[in-house]
């Protein structure tokens, strides 16, 4: 047995070694400067000092982002000691591979500050601890008064793309039965809610088309409003490894983001035209007979009306508009029209804008005309940023409009077969999505808030209005790891358990459904949301008894053709599925449309689009474009990595990243600290002074709510289709700060992407 410890230890130091021939592997390194010195070697020994059979050990998935990565996590029953990867052919993302959160970001568990009990809000204002009975009977009343008086539609929830597919099923569930509100939604909203509804409207599915090997087997990758190498690392190792072996890969984005370093074309964009110059290629290879005749003939509808759009797209109006050289334009068409397979990625700068929706649309109509769906190593691939915001966030049906499976709520048949199944009446009305509800907050027509594992005190755009919504909710229900800044506005507060403390599935990016296993007892007197929503919807009424994840999967499968054939036992047998999987004997599918769209008539339903350009623009008083986004070594909002102290150590902060020639007109050195000023606040960041950026625009991550960068975007010019916000432009004035500060270190470009 102490072999077998010793292999453990051994594998760890390996990796390590490895680090210097694997790109990916430089979690390992980075990590040994980054985290406590000695870590690796504490956790390597902390598992050799124990017998084997004293740890917890479970092969699960990750709980960061959704690339869906999965591993072996040992535990003492206390405290995570590794992650180790599992077995290949159980790992089908990432293989061995792992980035440095996944492997190392795990002291959010045992953090001093983890809610462990429930509280609820005393007469005086603070928050005391209480009893489950006496929380959960404070939320029953709460919910309850207001629905009473002002009726279900007056409340809405917040479901949350940390959780299980199993939670969320519920969380929509409990939401149309218990509160009888279509008033729910989650994080997509923020994100890709923009790439559903594209996606949705030009080929029937809101996800990606390909499996991840695809981008592998790609000849070419065109990668917009994507800092993979820092956002999705195990897919831009993937990438960087084809791009090695021959692959063409063409990258535009206003930020010279790392895995540009790799790009066989980078051009710089201006934030806010993405419409323009995808239009601008498409343009070229129709006027140059380049696109796919046959594919165009026989698979899709509406090429006319995309050829006469795509006209005013002419190289002089890209170039005016854009910035992009038209030889840049011509190059990127000649490039995706010449390969024969292309792999179209992309994230939030696609996505998170007023227009954010027809940015997918065009991008959808040029992966069309050149034929590049439904074959090896093409299609279309929107990188997911939550864990389960595929799964969560879409699949399970936590949204105002959908039943789980994307099934319409105004659908009379659809909404007859769920109100058999809950035994409840549901509204045919669309309910608010989430930007939606904080505008009828103010004109009070929501006044209660369920919001699980979501921080939007800092995640919404315009956040000092949503701290102000927070605030003068008749009752709002927090149910969180930790009184994050939303729970601090909270009535009653449910202790959660992380994803390390339960079982379930989560849905990656490629629409894989994997097992999460726990491999821990939860801290203290926390709970998972299941049983917590269950506890409330049998006190408000309601008899739900279910016994485990894996008979909510049940209920899941029978009502969702999607996942008609996904079980617990059938996922755990086949190291994953995915969706469609009609039924039990179905296989899952690999890669969408390889024979038909889904779409009423099987075909891609391609549509012109015309001009677009942001709701705000710079101006002489706000001369600047700020567009903001992630770093390698934070998470979101921050709740699980600002526990993590070696994270802390190298990025302690958000930042501001200014062009050299504007640093300089601006009197502004590295480390300086700089006021950042939009028609709706400031925020005060320590500068990083780099040509990452253009010299009109400036960029600020996201992870920090000292700063909160949301506090300067705009909560309301939303996507018409999605509801989605303009997180990516927002006009600034940027000014040396005023008051007595200390110039901080920021880390530089080349550390800060994590690789070597």
């Amino acid at each position: 047995m102490s072999d077998d410890l010793d292999g453990v230890a051994g594998y760890m130091e390996r990796a390590k070694s490895q680090a210097l021939e694997n790109v990916e592997h430089v979690a390992e390194g980075v990590a040994a400067e980054t985290l406590p010195e000695g870590k690796l070697f504490e956790i390597a020994q902390s598992i050799g000092d124990k017998r084997l059979e004293e740890l917890n050990v479970a092969d699960t998935t990750c709980g960061y982002c959704a690339v869906g990565c999965r591993f072996d996590l040992y535990s003492d029953g206390e405290e995570i000691l590794a992650a180790r990867p599992t077995d290949e052919e159980d790992a089908p993302v990432n293989g061995i591979s792992t980035c440095v959160k996944g492997k190392f970001g795990y002291d959010f568990i045992n953090s001093d500050d983890r809610l462990t009990t429930p509280l609820v809000r005393d007469a005086n204002g603070e928050f005391r601890e209480a009893t489950w009975d006496e929380a959960l009977s404070r939320v029953v009343e709460g919910l309850g008064s207001i629905k009473d008086e002002h009726g279900g539609e007056a409340l809405s929830m917040i479901a949350s793309s940390k959780a299980t597919n199993e939670d969320n099923y519920l969380m929509g569930k409990f939401a149309r039965q218990v509160l009888e509100t279509n008033s729910i939604d989650n994080c997509n909203r923020l994100c890709h809610s923009s790439t559903v509804a594209g996606l949705a409207q030009t080929y029937g599915y809101g996800a990606a088309s390909i499996s991840t090997e695809d981008l592998e087997l790609a000849d070419c990758i065109l990668l917009t409003g994507s800092n993979t190498t820092e956002a999705h690392p195990v897919l831009a190792t993937r990438i960087k490894q084809n791009v090695r072996d021959g692959a063409d890969l063409v990258v535009f984005d206003p930020r010279e983001v790392q895995i540009a370093e790799y790009a066989t074309q980078y051009s710089r964009v201006k934030p806010g035209y993405d419409a323009v110059w995808i239009n601008g290629i498409t343009r070229y290879i129709i006027e140059n007979d380049l696109y796919d005749e046959e594919f165009v003939a026989n698979r899709t509808t509406g090429f006319e009306d995309v050829r006469e759009a795509v006209q005013e797209f002419t190289p002089e109006r890209v170039e005016e508009v854009t910035g992009v050289p038209h030889e840049e334009i011509v190059s990127a068409a000649e490039t995706i029209a010449e390969a024969d397979s292309c792999v179209f990625g992309w994230t939030l700068g696609l996505t998170e804008h007023s227009h954010g929706t027809e940015n997918v649309i065009a991008m959808g109509n040029l992966a069309a005309i050149t034929g590049n769906l439904g074959k090896p190593g093409a299609g279309v691939s929107p990188f997911r940023g939550q864990n389960n915001v595929q799964g969560g966030g879409g699949d399970m049906g936590p949204l105002p409009d959908n039943f789980p499976g994307y099934q319409d709520i105004a659908d009379d048949e659809i909404r007859a077969k769920f109100e058999d199944a809950w035994d409840c009446e549901i509204s045919p009305e669309y309910g608010y999505y989430t930007t939606q509800m904080f505008l009828a907050a103010d004109d009070d027509d929501v006044r209660g808030m369920y919001i699980v594992g979501e921080n939007a005190a800092v995640s919404e755009p315009g956040v000092n209005h949503a701290e102000e919504v927070l605030e003068n909710l008749d009752f709002l229900v927090v149910q969180d790891l930790f009184v994050n800044e939303t729970a601090q506005y909270a009535d009653v507060v449910l202790p959660a358990c992380s994803f390390v403390e339960k079982t379930g599935t989560f849905t990656n990016t490629d629409r894989t459904v994997q097992m999460v296993k726990q491999v821990m007892e939860p801290k203290g007197d926390s709970r998972p949301d299941w049983k917590i929503l269950q506890d409330l919807a049998n006190r408000m009424g309601r008899d739900w008894n279910y016994d485990s994840t894996a008979e909510i999967m049940e209920e899941v499968n029978s009502l969702t053709p999607l996942y008609g054939g996904v079980t617990h036992e059938r996922v755990e047998a086949e190291g994953g599925l995915q969706w469609p999987c009609w039924d039990e004997d179905h296989p899952g599918t690999e890669r969408l449309y390889e024979e038909e769209f889904n779409t009423d008539d099987g075909k891609a339903n391609l549509q012109g689009i015309g001009y677009s350009e942001p709701a705000e623009t710079p101006d002489d008083e706000y001369p600047f474009t700020l567009t903001t986004g992630r770093v390698l070594y934070q998470y979101h909002t921050g709740t699980m990595t600002h526990r993590e102290e070696g994270i802390m150590q190298y990025m302690p902060s958000d930042f501001i990243e200014i062009h050299p020639d504007t640093a300089a007109n601006y009197g502004i050195e590295g480390g300086d600290m700089v006021t950042v000023e939009s028609r709706r606040g400031e925020i005060v960041v320590p500068a990083q002074v780099t040509d990452r950026v253009g010299p009109e625009n400036v960029f600020v991550p996201i992870h920090f709510a000292e700063s909160a960068v949301n506090q300067l975007t705009d909560e309301e010019h939303l996507d018409p289709a999605a509801a989605t916000p303009e997180f990516k432009v927002s006009a600034v004035n940027i000014s040396p700060y005023e008051g007595e500060s200390e110039p901080i270190r920021t880390p530089d470009f080349e550390a800060s992407t994590g690789d070597d």
